[in-house]
């Protein structure tokens, strides 16, 4: 049994929360509206401000998508009230970034500027010319373009240039040292 699924969620009072006959669960907050389709095999279910997620039948799958169901409509819940947010640090000689517009530019030691435009429901901001944010009120979304940012330079581990999330260690490596 989850020990994350058993747990109630609570609704805050500017989270307007419908589960539909299908499991269809939407979310309207101050920032925004999200879906999830939920498997029939769990049961969604509010009453007095507190969600709860419960399994419909004892099978294997209902057990695995228990937790993750609870989770899922935690994670909409927080993120139209509070919204979701990456950040991601360029260290390297030249490494910079600026916003033209909803277009991201970034010089990555390439021999061209690297241009990436923002999707629906995402926004970029760059703190400095090192350091981008990825905002948003999907997880999913958020945590998906700052992979695809960061794909365009992963970090190294010998000099440690690349893109970095915030608070990310590099383990480095120790270059050659040479004849013996």
């Amino acid at each position: 049994m989850s020990r994350i699924g058993k747990l109630p969620v609570e609704l805050p009072a500017s989270v307007e929360v419908k589960v539909s006959d299908d499991n269809l669960v939407t979310v309207k907050g101050p920032k925004g509206e999200l879906q999830e389709q939920i498997s029939k095999s769990i049961k969604v279910e509010i009453s007095d401000g507190v969600l709860t997620v419960s399994r419909g039948s004892d099978t294997k799958e209902s057990n695995k998508l228990y937790g993750l169901s609870r989770t899922l409509i935690n994670n909409m819940i927080i993120g139209v009230t509070t919204g979701f947010e990456k950040r991601l640090q360029l260290v390297g000689v030249g490494y910079r970034a600026e916003k033209k517009g909803k277009v991201l530019v970034m010089n990555l030691g390439y021999s061209h500027p690297v241009e990436m435009e923002d999707p629906d429901g995402i926004q970029t901001e760059v703190a400095s010319p090192t350091e981008i944010v990825v905002k948003g009120i999907s997880k999913e979304l958020v945590g998906n373009y700052a992979a695809n940012i960061r794909k365009w330079r992963r970090p190294e581990p010998y000099k440690g240039k690349g893109i970095h999330y915030a608070g990310e260690v590099v383990r480095r490596k120790e270059g050659k040292s040479g004849k013996k």
